[in-house]
């Protein structure tokens, strides 16, 4: 049954049934990392988290304090937070990119990984996923497919807690 569900979505979303898969995630506080932990493990994908350079703390992501990182980095669209590590995606032909949704769109630290990664990135199958405690996905799909034209987005999924 898996393996028809499995089929059944990759011909809607016209992925090869043999595609190398990965998600790559991004995840404050571990609400996304649980999500694509799921999503890998339904994809038979390799799983590989964004991390910044610097761990978020809770002030960090305080939204209300006009001060805090995660503000100043979201109100600034050139800024570009440092990653600890990057993955070689040349052997992927589908990419899940997950982030928790910041003020409607991706955190920017996704865009330094798409940044470091954009022109391996061009012709494999982008799909985003997200969580969000009030938000859809839909403003961040719109920025992405503004901000990396060249990139082949489909459609994205938003996988919060069910």
């Amino acid at each position: 049954m898996k393996r028809i569900c499995m089929a059944l979505l990759c011909a809607v979303m016209m992925i090869p049934m043999n595609a190398k898969t990965l998600v790559a995630y991004f995840s404050a506080t571990g609400t996304t990392r649980a999500a694509a932990e799921k999503l890998a493990k339904q994809h038979d994908a390799r799983l590989w988290e964004i991390e910044p350079t610097e761990s978020y703390t809770a002030a960090d992501l305080d939204w209300r304090n006009s001060q805090s990182r995660s503000s100043l980095e979201m109100n600034d669209p050139e800024e570009r937070p440092t990653i600890k590590r990057c993955t070689d995606v040349t052997p992927y032909d589908t990419i899940y990119v997950g982030f928790p949704i910041w003020w409607g769109i991706c955190p920017r630290i996704i865009n330094s990984w798409l940044d470091n990664n954009e022109p391996q990135l061009q012709g494999k199958v982008m799909i985003p996923f997200a969580t969000s405690g009030s938000s859809g996905i839909e403003e961040a799909e719109d920025y992405l497919r503004k901000t990396y034209p060249a990139l082949n987005w489909k459609k994205g999924l938003l996988l919060n807690k069910r």
